[in-house]
């Protein structure tokens, strides 16, 4: 059975989660920024705040997050999509700091898509908050 896809331009939601994350994993910001909307907004619900519009506020949120951790990994995911093409994705984080300390998280995102792009991603973490 065929995933349902996401607004007009038909991009497989799964497949939109899974390119972002591996774009934040190799710190390809371009990359990261090419999934979300211009106007979007990231939401990191377990400490209430709210990042809004790509180019601006999450972008710089993206560079602390890249320039705070020497690697970054997600994996194990559970995706599921939901008939609207929205997906929520529970996963592992691991971040590793310059002097190898590992931190590890567990979390779940809800990602709203529409015209093939994130609109609102919604983070609820384990742990420190990594994305301030």
């Amino acid at each position: 059975m065929d995933r349902p896809r996401s607004g007009r331009s038909q991009v497989d939601p799964v497949e939109l989660v899974e390119r972002y994350f591996s774009a934040v994993d190799n710190k390809h910001m371009d990359a990261v920024l090419s999934c979300i909307a211009p106007d979007a907004e990231f939401r990191v619900a377990t400490f209430d705040t709210v990042f809004v519009g790509r180019d601006t506020s999450i972008r710089r949120m993206f560079q602390r997050l890249f320039d705070r951790y020497e690697r970054i990994w997600h994996g194990d995911f559970r995706h599921i999509v939901g008939m609207d093409g929205c997906v929520a994705s529970q996963f592992t984080v691991i971040n590793e700091t310059s002097d190898g300390e590992k931190l590890e998280k567990f979390n779940a995102n809800f990602f709203s898509i529409e015209n093939g792009l994130f609109t609102r991603i919604t983070v609820y973490m384990s742990g420190d908050n990594s994305l301030e």
